[in-house]
């Protein structure tokens, strides 16, 4: 268990936490690492992005998100960050889609604890509904990311196949251009 996780530890690009910062009603967030400037492109490698206002506006947008209240919440920001971390977005695409599910997830979180504490039938119905929807819009997003990163490509492997006596059989890709047009056949020895 150590060894899988210093492994993945070793791989993964580091990348700094954010910090919080008030003055007033304003709200500053910055990386967590001795130099700014160098957090940031750090932040930028980790999420796929190549523009830094696409970084604040994601970061912003991270922190309405995973706040409680009016005052910005640094452990729910960088709990949320974590989740698009862990996602490894290679560009500004899968970073959204990657900061959707972290509060499509967020949000399932919330029903689930609503749907433990409800007080009567129609609080239960409600909160039912919604984590229902909630973790089907995960999966989905999950399904889409996948799709994306693929291409829309989808491999379908054969794991046995009898062929009869007299039957024949093709061992390889088998491709079908569609109407009229002829089969490309890549066989494998």
């Amino acid at each position: 268990m150590a060894k899988a996780y210093f492994a993945r530890k070793e791989k993964s690009v580091a990348s700094p936490r954010m910090k919080v910062s008030m003055k007033g009603d304003v709200a500053t967030i910055s990386p967590d690492h001795p130099d700014a400037g160098i957090g940031h492109l750090l932040l930028m490698e980790t999420l796929g992005a190549s523009e830094p206002d696409f970084i604040d506006g994601l970061l912003g947008q991270l922190a309405n998100v995973g706040t409680k209240g009016r005052a910005v919440d640094e452990r729910g920001l960088n709990f949320m960050l974590a989740v698009v971390k862990g996602v490894e977005p290679k560009d500004q695409v899968e970073a959204m889609l990657a900061a959707q599910m972290a509060a499509v997830h967020n949000a399932t979180m919330t029903f689930a604890r609503r749907l433990a504490h409800v007080d009567n039938i129609p609080q239960q119905d409600s909160a039912e509904r919604a984590f229902n929807k909630l973790a089907r819009t995960f999966a989905a997003q999950v399904e889409a990311l996948k799709r994306y990163r693929t291409g829309g490509e989808q491999t379908v492997r054969v794991e046995h196949v009898t062929v009869n006596e007299g039957g024949q059989a093709i061992v390889g890709n088998v491709t079908h251009g569609g109407r009229g047009s002829p089969e490309k056949i890549e066989t494998s020895s």
